[in-house]
């Protein structure tokens, strides 16, 4: 094809002359397929912005997707393990985790948000473009394309992400659906923009020049912009950078982006009953998604819309981006099979051993003796500069595979339908309030009391300052995530349950309840019992005992359930410490998330009114029955 073939491309003679110097032939025919003259602009402005030495257009093909995952190795950006199909990629010792300060939403002056870390849009796009000058030199630019949610749905969203880190686009081509025959098959439709350059490496192909780490969205020109940094969290523009985007088009189109699971709950008679389930990270999401029996849609980012009076869901991705920190055989069979079994895994952060196999901590086996991890040469007892003890493998350490591996993928996980979901659970760390698993009275009640009032402990997913034990209030595990005020948020919620013909249950779950000595009252596997008795109540299968802060189950319905999914004798003195109410926890938890609420002017005033009604039933509890209610003293 002769080098003018990008005549055509309403782009500047001088852009169009740089884009045929830096392309090779096949990338020229494959821009020019897609008749998208606001792509060609965008490409061609941050190509001549970044100055790559070369500019790579990618596609759906498996020679494409053959070709990232070969030159991730050869870059240096990952390594081979000793399991086929394994690679280890390592970031930076202080990039390893979401950068809270550095991530801000871009909005026009004047405009302020609760809790949502914001710049001024025309200041810092300028910083970011000055930032981005000439930072791709020595660089090959990626130019990819991929959709969000299921291709050819009402979920579907195009995106293209610009990045010159081929471990980027590898992770991207394990989490995406491929979307370049989207482009080329619907001329002028919109998609969203991700820019992403690694910077400057060190020596070991690790980004170097953190004090300029920026992630910025840009809401209103639909782009994300990140820059010096590898971490997926930060990096990755497809996953929590895009919930920006999502969330503030969700916004105005009346649907929901959230952080949440889907999975399928096998109930009696080969019934199955879809869930969504919003956890913080390091809480039990993906641990919960990949429960044994049941059959998993996502584990992390999840659209919402309500269809023919139901609520549908969808998995925005198909891969998993997961925390490895204690997962072992026992805790988590099924994934634990899946990540030492071969198969296209990119590890990061961990520790490789001598003989080229990976470990991290709280995986099955003895801590070996040496090794290579993210600090460089590692041996036990190694400290850093600070002096700090130096684990095998980073509490973030991160695991990246397609879902497609998992022997539980549910058969619906594609469907341009989406899912039926039955209901929505809430959970967080929390060490004294909540009981295991309860159910909210109603949406609003749910939404509120249980989703908006979300609070949990501090985890090694966020970089932060401070002791990580720090409740934190994080509303149905979206603050991080949020492009629009919590007030509207909130609203968003109370709209979305209106006008349908069965509104999905509500429920919180706690596994990280703790006796007065620091003990969990919960084992692991328990989270098991609760799903199955979540599943009943779904289907008015079982009883309920009404509590003042919702519905809790009955002792001889988890007794059975117990006995029945794990094979385990369940006690009264365990029930009795479980779901015993608390109500002085309670009442000082509404009187954190009041003061909170009455911090965010748009607050809908109906989230008062519950919380105020809740807080009524508790001190009627409270005089009747005391500080610290029996589940039986219910009955």
């Amino acid at each position: 094809m002769p080098e003018d073939c990008l005549s055509t491309l309403k782009i500047t003679t001088k852009q169009r002359d740089m884009l045929n110097e830096k392309m090779d032939e096949k990338s020229r025919r494959k821009l020019t397929n897609i008749k998208n003259h606001s792509l060609h602009e965008f490409l061609a402005t941050y190509v001549e912005l970044c100055n790559p030495d070369r500019v790579m257009v990618l596609s759906d093909s498996p020679e494409d997707i053959k070709y990232i995952r070969e030159k991730a190795i050869e870059d240096g950006e990952e390594a081979r393990l000793a399991t086929e199909g394994h690679t280890v990629h390592f970031d930076n010792y202080c990039d390893q985790a979401r950068d809270r300060e550095n991530t801000l939403v871009l909005v026009p002056e004047g405009i302020k948000l609760s809790y949502v870390r914001t710049g001024s849009r025309e200041e810092k796009l300028r910083e970011i473009h000055e930032l981005m000058k000439d930072v791709m030199r020595g660089h090959t630019m990626y130019v990819c394309f991929y959709s969000l949610g299921p291709l050819d749905s009402i979920f579907t969203i195009p995106c293209v992400q610009i990045t010159d880190s081929s471990y980027v686009v590898h992770n991207e081509n394990l989490f995406y659906r491929q979307g370049y025959r989207e482009f080329v098959e619907k001329p002028g439709l919109e998609f969203l923009k991700f820019i992403h350059s690694s910077g400057e490496l060190d020596d070991r192909k690790c980004s170097k020049n953190l004090d300029k780490r920026r992630i910025y969205i840009d809401i209103e020109g639909n782009t994300v912009y990140s820059v010096n940094t590898q971490y997926g969290g930060n990096s990755i523009g497809l996953k929590k950078l895009a919930m920006r985007l999502t969330i503030y088009k969700s916004s105005r189109e009346g649907w929901l982006t959230e952080h949440m699971l889907i999975m399928g709950i096998h109930g009696p008679n080969n019934r199955v009953t879809y869930f969504a389930g919003a956890f913080p990270s390091l809480c039990g999401k993906t641990s919960t998604s990949m429960l044994e029996g049941e059959t998993i849609i996502g584990d992390d980012i999840a659209f919402l819309r309500k269809r023919r009076g139901e609520v549908r869901g969808a998995n925005v991705e198909i891969g998993i981006f997961g925390i490895l920190e204690g997962i072992n055989s026992q805790d988590e069979p099924l994934l634990y099979q899946v990540l030492t079994s071969p198969g296209e895994i990119i590890f990061s952060n961990v520790l490789v051993t001598e003989d080229g196999f990976v470990y991290w901590v709280g995986k099955d086996g003895p801590v070996p003796r040496r090794g290579y991890n993210y600090s460089g040469e590692w041996w036990p007892g190694k400290r850093d500069r600070e002096g700090r003890v130096v684990p095998p493998s980073h509490p973030n350490a991160r695991f990246s595979l397609n879902m497609k591996l998992l022997p539980n993928l549910d058969p619906r996980y594609d469907d341009p339908e989406g899912v039926k979901i039955d209901a929505i659970v809430y959970g967080g760390r929390d060490s004294d309030t909540w009981v295991p698993v309860e159910e909210a009275f109603d949406w609003e009640h749910g939404i509120i009391t249980k989703g908006a009032s979300l609070e949990s402990e501090r985890t090694a997913a966020v970089l932060r300052l401070g002791d990580e034990c720090i409740r934190e209030f994080n509303p149905m595990s979206n603050l991080d995530f949020l492009s629009i005020s919590i007030g509207k948020y909130i609203r968003n919620y109370l709209e979305f349950g209106k006008g349908l013909s069965r509104t999905p249950l509500i429920f919180s779950l706690n596994y990280f309840l703790r006796d007065k000595d620091g003990r969990f009252l919960n084992e692991k596997r328990d989270k098991k019992v609760w799903f199955k008795w979540m599943e009943l109540r779904v289907h008015h299968e079982v009883e309920a005992i009404e509590v003042p802060t919702g519905w809790i189950p009955k002792y001889e319905d988890l007794k059975k359930l117990f006995e029945k999914h794990l094979n385990k004798t369940y006690s009264e003195g365990d029930y009795v410490k479980q779901f015993t109410l608390r109500i002085p926890e309670q009442l000082a938890k509404i009187d954190r998330i009041v003061k909170i609420y009455r911090s965010i002017p748009d607050t809908p005033s109906r989230l008062f009114e519950v919380l105020e009604d809740q807080r009524m039933r508790l001190l009627g509890a409270k005089e009747k029955l005391g500080d610290y209610v029996s589940p039986f003293k219910f009955l």
